[in-house]
């Protein structure tokens, strides 16, 4: 195993809930609610399709113009959400930290845009004094393509130097998983608010507590099995 590389929101802290606050609270702009269930679609995707989902969800038609503007306040909203701190999900920062001192590689990679992302970079701070919790950091807005496409991992890989299957991708979003595995790497999924279908390369676990370096491992280990076993 050369590197571990994470998602950020809902796998290793809990900010879906307040991506889904600002959305929520949109919606009460634009005079409905959003439903459970348009919420949970929104998981995992870029703030345009989100905006997307939501409008259809309350039944209204937005410019393109007008969802642009939608998305730029629900960015502004979430972002003061985040500047009065962010909590670990169980287990998380104990992996993390596991990762670090094991010396393997690590990334954190996000949809989320770098402004957002480095408010909650400062807000759980390094894993130990002088050790940053990643070595790499890959946002939203700095790929030339948003999960499920495997390039932002893809990105993480080349610049860690590390090969795809070598590596294990945590996340907890259909999308995540999907852009984990077609970068090629083994995906660990912790489903927070979205469930996860069922896929080669996929291990589903509820949380993170108890979860360590020699199990993420193991994950790996069973990928080369499965890839030998198939003549890949």
């Amino acid at each position: 195993m050369q590197a571990v590389l994470f998602d950020m929101d809902g796998t290793l802290v809990q900010t879906e809930e307040l991506w889904g606050e600002a959305m929520s609270a949109l919606a009460a702009r634009l005079g409905g609610r959003m439903s459970a269930a348009a919420g949970a679609r929104t998981v995992g995707t870029t703030l345009r399709t989100s905006m997307r989902i939501l409008a259809e969800d309350l039944g209204v038609v937005r410019t393109d113009e007008e969802l642009r503007a939608d998305a730029r306040w629900v960015e502004d909203e979430t972002g003061r959400l985040l500047a009065d701190g962010v909590a670990w999900q169980p287990g998380a920062r104990e992996l993390v930290a596991e990762v670090r001192h094991a010396g393997i590689r690590s990334a954190l990679v996000t949809t989320t845009p770098r402004r957002l992302a480095d408010l909650v970079l400062r807000s759980i701070g390094e894993v130990a004094p002088g050790v940053p919790s990643f070595d790499l950091t890959v946002c939203g807005d700095e790929v030339p393509a948003r999960k499920p496409d495997p390039a932002p991992y893809r990105q993480a890989m080349r610049s860690l130097g590390v090969q795809p299957e070598a590596c294990v991708v945590v996340e907890d979003s259909q999308s995540g998983v999907s852009s984990g595995l077609a970068a090629g790497a083994a995906v660990l999924g912790v489903p927070a608010l979205q469930d996860l279908a069922a896929a080669p390369g996929l291990v589903v676990v509820q949380s993170l507590v108890g979860v360590g370096v020699a199990d993420l491992a193991r994950l790996l280990e069973a990928l080369d099995d499965d890839l030998a076993a198939a003549g890949r």
